[in-house]
Protein backbone atom coordinates (compact mmCIF):
# COMPACT_ATOMS: atom_id res chain seq x y z
CA UNK A 1 0.00 0.00 0.00
CA UNK A 2 1.52 3.13 -1.47
CA UNK A 3 0.26 5.71 1.42
CA UNK A 4 1.59 9.05 0.11
CA UNK A 5 -0.13 8.15 -3.22
CA UNK A 6 -3.53 6.93 -1.74
CA UNK A 7 -4.00 9.96 0.29
CA UNK A 8 -3.34 11.86 -2.94
CA UNK A 9 -6.55 9.83 -4.67
CA UNK A 10 -8.49 10.50 -1.77
CA UNK A 11 -7.46 14.67 -1.46
CA UNK A 12 -8.44 14.61 -5.57
CA UNK A 13 -11.85 12.22 -4.58
CA UNK A 14 -10.56 9.92 -7.07
CA UNK A 15 -10.75 7.19 -4.51
CA UNK A 16 -13.52 7.31 -1.74
CA UNK A 17 -13.29 5.62 1.83
CA UNK A 18 -17.12 4.21 1.46
CA UNK A 19 -19.41 4.26 -2.03
CA UNK A 20 -22.67 2.87 -2.87
CA UNK A 21 -22.59 -0.07 -5.16
CA UNK A 22 -25.88 -1.45 -6.15
CA UNK A 23 -27.96 -0.28 -3.27
CA UNK A 24 -25.00 -1.00 -0.65
CA UNK A 25 -22.79 1.06 0.87
CA UNK A 26 -19.30 -0.27 1.14
CA UNK A 27 -15.99 0.35 2.48
CA UNK A 28 -13.18 0.88 1.28
CA UNK A 29 -10.45 -0.76 4.35
CA UNK A 30 -7.20 -0.33 2.33
CA UNK A 31 -7.87 3.70 2.34
CA UNK A 32 -8.95 3.59 5.25
CA UNK A 33 -5.99 1.48 6.70
CA UNK A 34 -3.66 4.11 4.35
CA UNK A 35 -5.18 7.50 6.47
CA UNK A 36 -4.29 5.45 9.86
CA UNK A 37 -0.97 4.86 8.69
CA UNK A 38 -0.24 8.50 7.22
CA UNK A 39 -1.34 9.60 10.85
CA UNK A 40 1.72 7.58 12.19
CA UNK A 41 4.55 8.36 9.86
CA UNK A 42 3.12 12.43 9.74
CA UNK A 43 5.79 14.84 12.27
CA UNK A 44 4.16 17.66 13.52
CA UNK A 45 5.32 20.83 11.75
CA UNK A 46 4.52 24.10 12.04
CA UNK A 47 1.96 25.53 9.88
CA UNK A 48 0.88 28.85 9.11
CA UNK A 49 -2.10 30.46 7.65
CA UNK A 50 -2.23 34.03 7.16
CA UNK A 51 -2.52 35.49 10.77
CA UNK A 52 -3.32 31.72 12.07
CA UNK A 53 -0.31 29.79 12.96
CA UNK A 54 -1.20 25.94 13.68
CA UNK A 55 0.88 22.45 14.91
CA UNK A 56 -0.23 19.97 13.18
CA UNK A 57 0.51 16.36 11.22
CA UNK A 58 -1.75 16.80 8.31
CA UNK A 59 -1.44 19.88 5.88
CA UNK A 60 -4.47 21.72 5.11
CA UNK A 61 -6.21 21.63 1.49
CA UNK A 62 -5.14 23.82 -0.94
CA UNK A 63 -6.70 25.38 -4.73
CA UNK A 64 -9.84 26.13 -3.72
CA UNK A 65 -10.65 28.50 -6.46
CA UNK A 66 -9.39 25.89 -8.97
CA UNK A 67 -11.97 23.76 -7.79
CA UNK A 68 -15.18 25.95 -7.71
CA UNK A 69 -14.94 25.53 -3.90
CA UNK A 70 -15.68 28.47 -1.36
CA UNK A 71 -14.21 28.65 1.83
CA UNK A 72 -15.02 31.13 4.36
CA UNK A 73 -12.32 31.81 6.98
CA UNK A 74 -11.61 30.21 9.41
CA UNK A 75 -13.08 27.28 7.58
CA UNK A 76 -10.84 24.21 7.81
CA UNK A 77 -10.11 21.45 5.21
CA UNK A 78 -7.44 18.98 5.74
CA UNK A 79 -5.71 17.56 2.75
CA UNK A 80 -6.55 13.65 2.38
CA UNK A 81 -10.36 14.95 2.01
CA UNK A 82 -12.75 16.10 -0.79
CA UNK A 83 -14.89 19.24 -1.65
CA UNK A 84 -16.91 19.14 -4.70
CA UNK A 85 -17.66 21.66 -6.87
CA UNK A 86 -20.20 24.17 -5.52
CA UNK A 87 -19.27 23.30 -1.65
CA UNK A 88 -19.43 26.23 0.76
CA UNK A 89 -17.19 26.02 3.93
CA UNK A 90 -18.87 28.93 6.50
CA UNK A 91 -16.48 28.91 9.26
CA UNK A 92 -16.22 25.25 9.46
CA UNK A 93 -14.44 22.06 9.97
CA UNK A 94 -13.53 18.83 7.44
CA UNK A 95 -11.57 15.99 8.63
CA UNK A 96 -9.40 13.84 6.93
CA UNK A 97 -10.85 10.88 4.61
CA UNK A 98 -14.36 13.04 4.19
CA UNK A 99 -16.18 13.03 1.10
CA UNK A 100 -18.52 16.38 0.68
CA UNK A 101 -20.76 16.36 -2.61
CA UNK A 102 -21.57 18.83 -4.98
CA UNK A 103 -23.60 22.22 -3.98
CA UNK A 104 -23.47 21.20 -0.07
CA UNK A 105 -23.58 24.04 2.61
CA UNK A 106 -21.42 23.00 5.71
CA UNK A 107 -22.77 25.84 7.77
CA UNK A 108 -20.88 27.88 10.91
CA UNK A 109 -19.53 25.67 12.84
CA UNK A 110 -20.35 22.78 11.55
CA UNK A 111 -17.86 19.52 11.94
CA UNK A 112 -17.75 16.91 9.11
CA UNK A 113 -15.92 14.01 10.90
CA UNK A 114 -12.59 11.90 9.72
CA UNK A 115 -13.89 9.45 6.57
CA UNK A 116 -17.45 10.85 6.63
CA UNK A 117 -19.14 11.19 3.24
CA UNK A 118 -21.62 13.77 2.78
CA UNK A 119 -23.74 14.10 -0.44
CA UNK A 120 -24.71 16.26 -3.18
CA UNK A 121 -27.47 19.29 -2.65
CA UNK A 122 -26.61 18.30 1.62
CA UNK A 123 -27.30 21.43 3.78
CA UNK A 124 -25.48 20.77 7.24
CA UNK A 125 -26.79 23.82 9.39
CA UNK A 126 -24.89 25.68 12.52
CA UNK A 127 -23.34 23.44 14.27
CA UNK A 128 -23.80 20.35 13.50
CA UNK A 129 -21.53 18.03 14.73
CA UNK A 130 -20.89 14.52 11.94
CA UNK A 131 -19.29 12.03 13.99
CA UNK A 132 -15.54 10.03 12.22
CA UNK A 133 -15.42 6.65 12.52
CA UNK A 134 -11.45 5.95 11.75
CA UNK A 135 -11.69 2.50 13.59
CA UNK A 136 -11.98 -0.61 13.01
CA UNK A 137 -11.22 -0.26 9.59
CA UNK A 138 -13.98 -2.00 8.14
CA UNK A 139 -16.64 0.56 10.31
CA UNK A 140 -18.79 1.99 8.00
CA UNK A 141 -18.54 5.83 8.25
CA UNK A 142 -21.54 8.38 8.61
CA UNK A 143 -23.01 9.00 5.55
CA UNK A 144 -25.72 11.75 5.01
CA UNK A 145 -27.07 11.01 1.36
CA UNK A 146 -28.15 13.66 -1.31
CA UNK A 147 -30.32 16.25 -1.08
CA UNK A 148 -30.41 15.76 3.19
CA UNK A 149 -31.13 18.38 5.61
CA UNK A 150 -29.13 17.88 8.60
CA UNK A 151 -30.95 20.99 11.25
CA UNK A 152 -29.27 22.84 13.94
CA UNK A 153 -26.87 21.42 16.56
CA UNK A 154 -28.06 17.98 15.07
CA UNK A 155 -25.06 14.71 15.87
CA UNK A 156 -25.02 11.68 13.42
CA UNK A 157 -22.36 9.36 15.24
CA UNK A 158 -21.21 5.98 14.67
CA UNK A 159 -21.51 4.81 11.17
CA UNK A 160 -25.29 6.12 11.42
CA UNK A 161 -26.98 6.56 7.78
CA UNK A 162 -29.55 9.69 6.95
CA UNK A 163 -31.18 9.03 4.07
CA UNK A 164 -32.00 10.46 0.80
CA UNK A 165 -33.93 13.72 1.50
CA UNK A 166 -34.05 12.98 5.20
CA UNK A 167 -35.09 15.99 7.28
CA UNK A 168 -33.70 16.28 10.73
CA UNK A 169 -35.50 19.03 12.27
CA UNK A 170 -32.66 20.96 15.10
CA UNK A 171 -31.40 18.85 18.14
CA UNK A 172 -31.80 15.35 16.98
CA UNK A 173 -28.84 13.14 18.24
CA UNK A 174 -28.97 9.95 15.78
CA UNK A 175 -26.99 6.90 17.25
CA UNK A 176 -26.14 3.03 16.67
CA UNK A 177 -27.83 2.39 19.43
CA UNK A 178 -31.10 4.78 20.51
CA UNK A 179 -34.01 3.92 17.95
CA UNK A 180 -35.53 5.83 15.69
CA UNK A 181 -39.14 5.44 15.96
CA UNK A 182 -41.35 6.14 13.08
CA UNK A 183 -45.35 7.19 14.62
CA UNK A 184 -46.60 8.36 11.55
CA UNK A 185 -48.48 5.00 11.40
CA UNK A 186 -50.91 2.97 14.06
CA UNK A 187 -48.12 1.46 15.86
CA UNK A 188 -44.24 2.54 15.96
CA UNK A 189 -41.65 1.23 14.58
CA UNK A 190 -38.34 1.36 15.19
CA UNK A 191 -35.29 2.21 12.83
CA UNK A 192 -31.52 1.62 13.89
CA UNK A 193 -28.19 3.23 12.61
CA UNK A 194 -30.52 4.38 9.69
CA UNK A 195 -33.22 7.25 8.85
CA UNK A 196 -35.19 6.27 6.42
CA UNK A 197 -35.12 8.50 3.17
CA UNK A 198 -37.62 11.15 2.76
CA UNK A 199 -38.11 11.17 6.60
CA UNK A 200 -38.97 14.17 8.78
CA UNK A 201 -37.27 13.63 12.29
CA UNK A 202 -37.62 15.70 15.43
CA UNK A 203 -36.73 14.98 18.46
CA UNK A 204 -38.78 13.41 20.93
CA UNK A 205 -38.66 11.62 24.16
CA UNK A 206 -39.58 7.37 25.02
CA UNK A 207 -40.07 6.15 28.92
CA UNK A 208 -37.95 4.21 30.43
CA UNK A 209 -38.67 2.78 34.14
CA UNK A 210 -35.34 2.40 36.53
CA UNK A 211 -35.43 1.36 39.45
CA UNK A 212 -35.48 5.26 40.89
CA UNK A 213 -38.78 5.72 38.95
CA UNK A 214 -40.15 6.50 35.57
CA UNK A 215 -37.88 9.11 33.33
CA UNK A 216 -37.81 10.11 29.85
CA UNK A 217 -34.91 9.01 27.58
CA UNK A 218 -34.08 11.36 24.14
CA UNK A 219 -35.17 9.56 21.15
CA UNK A 220 -35.66 10.49 17.55
CA UNK A 221 -39.35 10.59 16.03
CA UNK A 222 -39.87 10.28 12.24
CA UNK A 223 -43.44 12.66 12.50
CA UNK A 224 -43.14 12.39 8.65
CA UNK A 225 -42.44 12.05 5.26
CA UNK A 226 -41.58 14.53 2.50
CA UNK A 227 -42.92 14.85 -0.95
CA UNK A 228 -41.91 16.78 -4.07
CA UNK A 229 -44.00 19.39 -2.92
CA UNK A 230 -41.89 19.84 0.15
CA UNK A 231 -38.72 20.20 -1.86
CA UNK A 232 -39.71 23.28 -2.42
CA UNK A 233 -39.38 24.74 0.98
CA UNK A 234 -37.45 25.49 3.50
CA UNK A 235 -37.10 23.61 6.32
CA UNK A 236 -39.38 25.35 8.94
CA UNK A 237 -41.90 25.41 6.09
CA UNK A 238 -41.56 21.99 6.06
CA UNK A 239 -41.91 21.61 10.35
CA UNK A 240 -44.87 23.76 9.96
CA UNK A 241 -47.05 21.55 7.30
CA UNK A 242 -46.41 18.42 9.92
CA UNK A 243 -48.10 20.91 12.70
CA UNK A 244 -44.44 20.90 14.81
CA UNK A 245 -43.03 24.08 16.01
CA UNK A 246 -39.28 25.50 15.15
Amino acid sequence: MDVESTIAALDRGETRVAEKVDGDWRVNEDAKAAILEYFRVRKVEPIEVGPFEYLDKIPLKHDHAERGVRVVPPATARYGSFLSPGVILMPSYVNIGAWVGPNTMVDTWATVGSCAQIGADVHLAGGVGIGGVLEPVNARPVIVEDGAFIGSRCIVTEGCIVGESAILGAGVVITASVPIIDVTGSEPVEHRGVVPPRAVVVPGVRQREFPAGIYGLPTPLIVGWRDESHDRMSLNEVLREFEIGT
